[in-house]
C-alpha cells in the first residue's frame, strides 16, 4: 500500500503529463559538425600485447606485441532530443599497423535518423547491450565494443522512452537489425562458413521513470544464419529461411537444423536495478545468456549458474574517484556436460559462441562480438574484475584489474589463468593545440596468454567545424 501511495501522489503531481517525451519541451540547442582524429603505439614483452590494451576497442588496437594505429573522422552527433526529429552520422577511416600485418578499413561509417520516437540507422556503427558504464565493464555478454561491427541496417526506439498513458513511470525500447558478416579474407576457409548473415532483435522495459530506484528488464534473440559451409554446404538465405530464423523454427539444408532450429541462436537477458540521488547513482545488473533448453526468464533455466554479474557506483562530490565497477563472469555450467547419453537428451554442453555450421563462433574478424574474455575455443570461463576511474586535476585516469581462471570447452578441456592489469592516464593540453595525451601501462601474468608487460601511447583531438540550427 505504500508503494501505491507514493505512485499515486507521483502520478497526481504529473496528471497533466500523461505522456512526457523531450519533444514537449522547447528546442534550445544547435547541430554541430565535428571533426577529430587520434594515433596510438603499443610496444610490449611476450607475444602479445597486454589483454586491457586491445579488448573492447571495437579491433581497433592489434594484439600484436609491436603495433600502432590511427584514425580520422568527420561527422555529426543527435544533439537536439527535444526536436521531433535528429540526425547524425559518422566517416571514421582507420588503420592498423602490426609487425605481420597491415590494415585499413572504416571504423564507422553510418547515418541514423530519428523520427519522433523511432530510429533508423544504415552502415557500420559499433552497437553494445547492457546497462554497464563502458568506460568500467569487461563487456556485454552477447553484444560488446570488442569487434569490429558489421555493417547493418536497424529500425525500433534506440532508448528508453515513456509509454503513452502512464506518466513516464513505464518506458519500453526495442529494435530489429539485419547485419551481413563482411570478414571472408580474415577467415580459415577450409573449415569457417562464409558469407553469414546476422539477425537480432530486442525488447526492454523500465519501471520507475522520474522515481529514485528504476527496475529494468531487457530481452535479446541473435542468430546466424545463411553463408556457404566448406562441410555442410550452403544455408538458405529465401524469405522461408528468414521466416525460420525469426521465429526460432526447424528448416533449412541440413540435418541438424531439420531436427533443431534453422540457424545459431544465442539469446541474452539483463535484469537491472538502478538507484539515483542528487550527489550519487548505483547500478546492479545481471546478465544471462542462453542456448537449447536453457531458454528461461533469468535465473531459472538449466544453465541459472552461468552468468554477469555486476555493480557500478557513481558520485559527483570527489572528482578523485567518480566511478567503481565489480563484475564477476561465470559461464562454467553450461547446462550441464552432457548433450546427450544413454540415450536421453540433457541439452547440455551449450558451447557458448561455437556452432558446428559456424566454425568461427560467435566472432567479427577473429574477435568476439560479445564479452572478450570468452572466444569459441574457451567458453568456460570464471572471472572476477574490478575498475575504478577519476579526474585529479585535469589528469583522468582508469585502472582495471581481473582474474580469469579459463577451462577451455567441454568438447576440448584445457586450464589456464591470467591476471590483467592496466593503468590509463589521459590529459587534454590546451597550450598544444588542445591536443590530449594518454599513456596506458598495462601486464598479463599467467598461463594464458603467457607473461607480457607493455606501454601505450596515444594522442588525439577533436574540434568544432560548424554550428547551426
Amino acid at each position: 500500500m505504500f508503494i501505491i501511495g507514493i505512485l499515486a501522489v507521483a502520478i497526481y503531481a504529473n496528471a497533466w503529463d500523461f505522456w512526457p517525451l523531450p519533444m514537449s519541451e522547447p528546442d534550445t540547442l544547435q547541430d554541430e559538425l565535428r571533426y577529430g582524429f587520434d594515433v596510438s603505439a603499443v610496444a610490449s614483452s611476450g607475444t602479445s600485447a597486454p589483454f586491457f590494451f586491445h579488448a573492447n576497442q571495437c579491433g581497433h588496437i592489434s594484439s600484436a606485441p609491436y603495433s600502432g594505429s590511427f584514425a580520422v573522422w568527420f561527422g555529426k552527433d543527435a544533439t537536439r532530443p527535444n526536436r521531433w526529429w535528429d540526425y547524425d552520422f559518422r566517416i571514421d577511416l582507420a588503420g592498423r599497423f602490426a609487425t605481420d600485418k597491415q590494415t585499413g578499413y572504416f571504423r564507422q561509417l553510418y547515418a541514423h535518423l530519428r523520427l519522433y520516437v523511432f530510429d533508423l540507422t544504415a552502415g557500420i556503427r559499433p552497437v553494445a547491450y547492457g546497462s554497464q558504464d563502458p568506460e568500467l565493464t569487461t563487456g556485454g555478454l552477447l553484444f560488446s565494443y570488442n569487434a569490429q561491427p558489421l555493417p547493418r541496417f536497424s529500425i525500433g526506439i534506440d532508448r528508453y522512452t515513456a509509454f503513452p498513458g502512464l506518466y513516464g513511470y513505464v518506458e519500453v525500447k526495442g529494435g530489429l537489425t539485419h547485419a551481413w558478416f563482411v570478414d571472408n579474407n580474415s577467415l580459415d576457409t577450409t573449415y569457417a562458413t562464409t558469407g553469414a548473415l546476422l539477425h537480432h532483435k530486442f525488447a526492454g522495459v523500465r519501471l520507475g521513470g522520474r522515481l529514485p530506484v528504476n527496475v529494468a528488464y531487457e530481452l535479446h534473440h541473435a542468430a546466424q544464419w545463411g553463408g556457404t559451409s566448406p562441410i555442410y554446404g550452403t544455408a538458405g538465405t529465401d524469405w522461408q529461411s528468414y521466416k525460420n530464423i525469426f521465429f526460432v523454427r526447424s528448416g533449412g539444408n541440413n540435418s541438424s537444423d531439420q531436427l533443431n532450429a534453422e540457424g545459431n541462436h544465442i539469446g541474452w537477458q539483463e535484469l537491472s536495478v538502478s538507484v539515483t540521488q542528487p550527489l550519487w547513482a548505483m547500478n546492479l545488473y545481471w546478465q544471462t545468456i542462453f542456448e537449447d533448453r536453457s531458454a528461461a526468464f533469468i535465473g531459472t533455466g538449466t544453465n541459472a549458474a552461468d552468468g554477469l554479474w555486476g555493480v557500478h557506483i557513481s558520485q559527483n562530490a570527489w572528482p578523485y574517484l567518480n566511478g567503481f565497477t565489480y563484475e564477476c563472469l561465470n559461464t562454467t555450467n553450461q547446462s550441464g556436460p552432457y548433450h546427450d547419453k544413454d540415450g536421453i537428451v540433457y541439452a547440455g554442453r551449450d558451447s557458448y559462441f561455437y556452432n558446428s555450421f559456424y566454425r568461427q563462433g560467435w566472432t567479427h574478424f577473429s574477435r568476439t562480438i560479445g564479452n572478450p574474455l570468452m572466444s569459441p575455443q574457451n567458453n568456460r570461463v570464471r572471472t572476477h574484475y574490478v575498475g575504478v576511474k577519476g579526474d585529479v586535476y585535469g589528469f583522468r585516469y582508469r585502472l582495471m584489474a581481473a582474474y580469469t581462471r579459463n577451462w577451455g570447452t567441454y568438447q576440448v578441456p584445457l586450464y589456464s589463468e591470467n591476471t590483467a592489469l592496466m593503468l590509463e592516464v589521459k590529459k587534454q593540453v590546451q597550450q598544444a593545440w588542445g591536443l590530449e595525451f594518454g599513456i596506458s601501462l598495462g601486464a598479463d601474468i599467467g598461463s594464458q596468454f603467457g607473461n607480457s608487460f607493455g606501454a601505450m601511447i596515444t594522442i588525439s583531438k577533436q574540434g568544432l567545424i560548424y554550428s547551426y540550427r
